[in-house]
């Protein structure tokens, strides 16, 4: 956790109105950077009210330092959150995030793999 990142109950979901409190951004920014960014993406109740939580939050808190501390552009904060998505994937997997020549390769590998499977089946 950050230094400025405020302390978060201890509870696992929050409601829009919770989550914006937390964060100290207005609710229609918080919509707002659903729709721009496609992120946070808050799980839906029946009701079709949002449900956020501690990921979401901790992504909110990181657009916000992106937006507003380091006052990037909404493209810019959007490939951040992707590299930072990518490295989290990478990380998982305990290898690094591969390459993009290297996801080509392995594009073109599986298409190859496809064509000689369609071909054996016939």
């Amino acid at each position: 956790m950050n230094p400025g990142t405020p302390l978060i109950p201890d509870q696992d979901f929050f409601t829009m109105g919770e989550a914006c409190r937390i964060a100290q951004v207005a609710s229609y920014t918080l919509r707002y950077w659903e729709s721009r960014l496609g992120w946070p993406r808050p799980a839906r109740r029946p009701s079709g009210h949002r449900r956020y939580g501690r990921a979401d939050l901790d992504t909110i808190f990181e657009i916000k330092r992106l937006l507003v501390g380091r006052r990037m552009t909404m493209a810019g904060t959007r490939k951040a959150l992707l590299e930072r998505l990518r490295g989290i994937r990478g990380a998982d997997a305990g290898e690094p995030a591969a390459a993009p020549a290297a996801m080509q390769l392995l594009r073109e590998v599986r298409t190859e793999l496809r064509e000689l499977a369609s071909e054996l089946a016939k």
